[in-house]
């Protein structure tokens, strides 16, 4: 009998938890232990799956999805791991993997130090559902401990966060005590003394960044000597500094405990009501005098009147127009002024959100009067609909054969979702039929039945309806032309427009891109986009031979 050959993926796990145990359940200890394991057995060691630092109450860890990917595309065969908690402590979740998952896609499965391997006929899978099941219970009553502990630390005032505020630093002595950090701490002094002086939060976000001040996440990179990893605005913001100034700990109060999770399962963050937090006074040397701190509570609690930007009056083009080059809304801003005999008047315009918010740091202020802006794409969609009429067929096929180039690598990228998404609904099909066999014959236990079953609809019911919305989206890739026609045939309705409203700017534009203004030969120029719906920018589209041929035909 041909032995059969075994292409091995080697999973290794390792939590926060487990810094307690030591090394012998350190990542490299487990790999090395494994990989000996497979090679003293002659089998093929395709790849090693780590996911250090995570929890195994729940399965949505980078290298186990990688793992899973591999077995369905029939990369590996086996999956081989020290013992059962390494994988997983879920009992549910585990079983759904080693009894439906991995016999489904012919994969064996080894825990070597509990003696499990699926492939054995010694009895070892009738005890793992025990194993797991106790692994759980483990977990559960660690969580519990863990929680326990910190709370009480909490309680005594130390200092049980992962970053000291902005101002503070960890004290070498004492690491859950906190010292001031002499660096930061004069910015947030005057941040307070700005604010007790009437600044509002964001021209005080926009002060700092004016000057250059690095904001708390930046500084935090700066100081790893590393750049960050997520994709943020390093500067200061409205948000930032009011958070900032409504904190306790800056004078000398600990309050913690704000927020926590649903269950040990489960990271995701809630907000804890404030009857619930931690509050201790005096744990450390404040920043803040009692006296500035009462001041800018006062401030915060005055009520101010505040007028609609547009006195109940909404701009036509409220969501509809973008910075050019940062890519951020722009929020339409309001100059009220008084003419000569008495009545009140109004500016209307749009400027740079991000710059509203961040000041010149972030962008500039890309300003453009609402009825230059309404001029200017009246005039584009004016201009485009008489060069439908002049030469709409042309530019029905220039518009197609842009979109198409755009197109063709969604096109491939959607129907690889889509056939993913079909091959899933088969599969889920069969784990659907084969649990409704396990539980008639008594195989598993009816509550293990219901949570799979409910599990397996919950998907089945995602893909179902992922499945038409990703045909759609083949579709509209394939229908550039119809497109391209559909918007002429709205287009050429306007072309002695006079005047816009919302309803025309609904059916005929996506967005409005403004460029930054720039003064040539002495006048003031700015460059406006209109993406229009359907087709996107059509300038793009526009040969300079066809815009030649258009000027003279106007």
């Amino acid at each position: 009998m041909i032995e059969k050959t075994y292409n091995v993926g080697i999973y290794c796990r390792l939590s926060n938890d487990d810094e307690r145990d030591g090394e012998s359940v350190s990542i490299e200890n487990q790999k090395l232990l494994l990989q000996s394991y497979v090679r003293q057995r002659g089998w093929n060691e395709i790849a090693v799956y780590c996911d250090d630092g995570y929890s195994g109450t729940n399965f949505d860890r980078p290298g186990v999805k990688r793992l899973i990917e591999d077995a369905k595309a029939k990369r590996i065969n086996l999956i081989l791991v020290k013992d059962l908690s390494r994988f997983g402590r879920n009992y549910i979740e585990f079983g759904q993997y080693t009894d439906y998952l991995f016999p489904s896609l012919g994969c064996r499965f080894i825990a070597l130090n509990n003696g499990i391997d699926t492939m054995s006929d010694n009895g070892s899978t009738d005890v793992m559902c025990f194993l797991n099941l106790f692994n759980e219970f483990y977990s559960r009553d660690t969580s519990k401990k863990v929680k326990a502990v910190k709370r009480a630390c909490a309680e005594s005032g130390k200092f049980m966060g992962t970053y000291p505020a902005y101002g503070y630093k960890r004290d070498p002595e004492d690491k859950h005590h906190l010292v001031i950090d002499e660096e930061t701490a004069p910015t947030v002094r005057r941040i307070f003394s700005m604010r007790a002086s009437g600044m509002g939060f964001r021209a005080i976000a926009v002060t700092l960044n004016e000057e250059g001040v690095l904001p708390p996440g930046a500084l935090y990179y700066q100081r790893k000597g590393r750049s960050d990893p997520r994709n943020v605005n390093h500067r200061w913001a409205e948000t930032t500094v009011k958070a900032l100034i409504r904190s306790e700990i800056y004078i000398g109060n600990m309050v913690q405990g704000k927020t926590g999770t649903l269950s040990y399962k489960s990271r995701k963050l809630i907000n804890k009501p404030e009857e619930e937090w931690i509050r201790v006074e005096g744990t450390h040397e404040p920043i803040i005098s009692r006296e500035i701190w009462d001041t800018v509570v006062s401030i915060d609690k005055k009520k101010v009147r505040k007028t609609p930007p547009t006195d109940g009056i909404r701009s036509i083009f409220t969501g509809l127009v973008y910075c050019a080059d940062c890519g951020f809304k722009m929020r339409n801003h309001i100059e009220r002024f008084t003419y000569k005999d008495g009545t009140p008047g109004r500016y209307s315009s749009f400027i740079c959100g991000n710059y509203a918010r961040s000041g010149k740091s972030a962008c500039t202020i890309h300003s453009i009067y609402e009825n230059v802006l309404e001029e200017l794409v009246l005039t584009d969609i004016r201009e485009k609909a008489r060069f439908v009429e002049c030469d709409g067929e042309r530019l029905a096929e220039q518009i197609s054969r842009m979109k198409e180039k755009e197109s063709r690598s969604r096109v491939i990228s959607y129907e690889q979702e889509l056939n993913a998404a079909a091959a899933r609904m088969t599969e889920l099909e069969r784990l659907m039929q084969n649990l409704y066999e396990d539980k008639c014959t008594g195989t598993i236990p009816q509550t293990v039945f219901q949570t799979l079953m409910r599990k397996y609809e919950t998907e089945r019911a995602e893909k179902a309806a992922a499945i038409p919305e990703l045909e759609q989206k083949v579709r509209a890739q394939l229908e550039n032309r119809q497109d391209a026609n559909r918007w002429m045939e709205i287009i050429r309705r306007y072309t002695e427009i006079t005047a816009l409203d919302e309803s025309i700017l609904f059916e005929l534009v996506d967005r409005i891109e403004v460029g930054e203004a720039r003064k040539v030969n002495g006048q003031r120029i700015c460059d406006v986009k209109v993406v229009y719906r359907y087709v996107g920018s059509v300038d793009d589209a526009l040969s300079q031979e066809r815009l030649e041929a258009y000027e003279k035909a106007i």
